[in-house]
């Protein structure tokens, strides 16, 4: 018998959601990790900036576009099982990444296998983690320890990566992910069971999952070849959106026939459920974006190498763990809407100051407050707009928002690299300071259509604190 978690936190909870927390951190580590060893690994792999624009921003399309066939699987194949071949598939990209000889491997092995790992092990973590854990408070507990995870690992994936990066090669980083890997493996195997049985009879909509991914990576694959030729970057653009609507089309037409779709359209019925999706995809692209940004601009214009580019992100890294730790009280005292709506505000504010301060003085020092505020301010919002989205349906549903939920957070990820790199990297050896600024610039601009969204949440007041259980006899 599975023991679902409903009040305060005990050795059972903590057990339960340490491997589900670390398997959120590892997958956001990787995600930001690459950016501080730009330099090393384009000059390693005989490769350009752009070339390893290209690999870090293919592995966040990936997950985004393997994210909803993965929450589905869920339900056909298990919640643990999922989780286990995920594990299995991104610690064998990451080790091929580590043996990479140029940038084709580590397209394979970063991009392509841990992209696909992550998108198999990531919805089983919030599904496993909204099945578990049934309590309103106790719910929001977990979801603010896994998403407190992931924003630490995207924060101080910089750090981190430029520490093995200097202390040993950019190789190491990927064995430190292999070797995480292995321990969310050994902590999982005692400590978390499958709260449901799968259901082998479930369908699986094969041809709505290659028309979703292959539209989002159209799209994607389209705004990166925006600075070599924009007619290719248009014609992209125009058939991932073709792509995409057929792939709507399709699915209004198995819902009429009585099919079972990849994506059931009421999953976009639900007016909070939309906007808080929204708010997620502008968070992602805000962070990953802006930390491409800074780290490609600090290591190719000031020559900065991995540790030093790394420590500067260190500002960002205790901004969010500041947020984090004050994230439970600040759930049971406002509500979610205040809280995203300050937090893009606080982020919006974040990316002005690293405009504005970096023409102030040279030192890189200079970008340690506004990344210390943006962090603090992703730190506020994260697990509030987490929470709004995977609330608003019940447990039958969670396969499915799950996987949209995490597609959309990465699909903003991805369009970050993609669309304040792209305008980054376009001018970067001639007009490196304007560029830098305008990259920023679209950033702030996304920040507001996601305040926007944020606002028009309902206002609903934070849920009471639930009553302790009763000493057992």
């Amino acid at each position: 018998m599975v023991e679902r978690v409903s009040a305060r936190p005990s050795a059972v909870a903590r057990g339960v959601l340490l491997p589900l927390a670390l398997a959120q951190f590892i997958c956001s580590f990787a995600g930001s990790n690459m950016n501080v060893m730009i330099n090393d690994m384009a000059e390693d792999l005989n490769t350009t900036v752009q070339g390893i624009q290209v690999a870090i921003t293919l592995f966040l399309l990936v997950m985004a576009a393997f994210m909803i066939p993965g929450g589905k699987l869920t339900d056909r194949y298990g919640r643990k099982r999922c989780l286990n071949v995920g594990l299995l598939v991104y610690a064998v990209g990451a080790l091929i990444s580590a043996a990479a000889p140029g940038l084709g491997v580590l397209i394979i092995g970063n991009s392509i296998l841990e992209g696909i790992g992550t998108a198999l092990l990531i919805p089983p973590v919030y599904i496993l983690a909204t099945m578990l854990f049934t309590g309103t408070t106790s719910r929001a507990r977990a979801f603010g320890a896994i998403n407190a995870a992931a924003g630490i690992g995207a924060a101080t994936g910089p750090l981190i990566g430029g520490l093995i990066a200097t202390a040993i090669s950019w190789r190491a980083a990927f064995i430190f992910q292999a070797l995480v890997i292995g321990l969310i493996v050994l902590l999982s195997r005692r400590s978390l069971e499958d709260p449901l049985p799968a259901d082998p009879t479930r369908h699986f909509d094969v041809g709505g999952a290659v028309l979703s991914a292959v539209g989002l990576i159209l799209i994607v694959t389209g705004i990166l070849a925006a600075d070599n030729n924009l007619l290719l970057s248009l014609g992209l653009l125009v058939a991932g959106v073709l792509f995409l609507v057929w792939f709507f089309v399709s699915v209004r037409a198995k819902e009429r026939a009585g099919k079972e779709p990849l994506l059931s359209t009421k999953l976009f019925r639900n007016r909070t459920s939309n906007l808080g999706l929204v708010t997620q995809n502008a968070q992602w692209l805000m962070l990953m974006g802006t930390s491409f940004v800074v780290a490609a601009y600090l290591q190719v214009s000031r020559g900065y190498n991995a540790i030093e580019t790394g420590v500067i992100f260190t500002a960002a890294t205790v901004g969010v763990l500041l947020a984090s730790l004050a994230a439970q009280r600040l759930a049971q005292r406002r509500a979610q809407r205040t809280l995203i709506v300050t937090g893009f505000a606080v982020t919006i504010v974040g990316i002005v100051l690293l405009i504005a301060l970096v023409r102030v003085s040279q030192s890189a020092w200079a970008l340690a407050p506004g990344l210390f505020v943006l962090g603090l301010g992703i730190g506020i919002m994260l697990t509030p707009s987490v929470n709004v989205v995977q609330s608003a349906f019940p447990e039958a549903q969670q396969g499915e928002i799950s996987g949209l939920s995490r597609s959309v957070s990465n699909l903003g990820s991805s369009l970050g690299t993609a669309i304040a790199g792209t305008v980054l990297v376009a001018g970067l050896a001639a007009t490196p300071g304007r560029n830098y600024a305008l990259a920023l610039v679209v950033l702030v601009v996304v920040g507001l259509v996601g305040l926007v969204a944020g606002a028009r949440l309902p206002a609903n007041r934070p849920a009471a604190p639930e009553p302790e259980p009763a000493p057992a006899d």
